[in-house]
């Protein structure tokens, strides 16, 4: 009973991630694993950045909180540099089934970012900066953004799947070819790396299908 519940309900929640603004990659058609990306929220220092997160969804959600973490760093007193993970209350110790996906992309996460907690830390560094130094602290999550979550990097990691963002790094990728090839052929070289095999099991399913026929 409860595994038909916990069914619709992941379909339900994740259906609603879908169908919002926010841009949502399913993992192998998987509705229990999946990439959100996550812009930071404004009038905060994080806002120039764009992560991606990483979510499983257990059997048993929402009786049971997902898993939630950054793929790209983030500087932060409660997000572990390493892994990603993110140390907040109610998608752990306090979550309840009443809370759903858009609550912790929307309203959780960005409340964390906004409002750190330094006394419960998974990022030493990062607590004793915001608690003694402001200004250091904040050009430290600056330089982080710069170098691992502005736009240009997350495209360079994760691709664009949106117009929008194709027209906003336009001229960012203008610049980087003429500033030097070697950046066009790497990004290539991923590309081919990514599709090829697609693009050859097409061919050879094609060749296969023309073989039968002769026959």
């Amino acid at each position: 009973m409860s595994g038909g519940n916990s069914k619709r309900r992941i379909e339900t929640d994740v259906m609603k991630l879908l169908m919002s603004d926010h841009e949502v990659e399913l993992v192998n058609d998987n509705m229990q694993e999946f990439h959100v990306k996550f812009y930071g929220p404004k009038d905060t220092p994080y806002e120039t950045g764009v992560w991606r997160l990483h979510v499983e969804l257990p059997d048993n959600y929402p009786y049971k909180s997902p898993s939630i973490g950054f793929v790209n760093k983030i500087f932060h007193p409660n997000i572990d540099i390493a892994s990603g993970s993110i140390c907040l209350d109610v998608i752990n110790s306090t979550w309840s089934p009443l809370y759903d996906l858009k609550n912790i992309v929307e309203w959780m996460i960005p409340g964390l970012l906004k409002e750190p907690n330094g006394s419960d830390p998974l990022n030493n560094e990062a607590a004793t900066l915001q608690l003694r130094d402001k200004k250091l602290y904040e050009e430290k999550i600056k330089e982080y953004i710069d170098k691992y979550a502005c736009v240009e990097k997350y495209g360079q990691l994760f691709g664009t799947d949106d117009e929008d963002g194709e027209d906003e790094e336009g001229e960012d990728e203008d610049d980087e070819l003429e500033d030097g090839e070697d950046g066009g052929d790497d990004e290539d070289e991923e590309v081919d790396s990514n599709g090829g095999d697609e693009i050859d099991g097409g061919s050879e399913e094609l060749s296969d299908i023309e073989v039968s026929d002769e026959e």
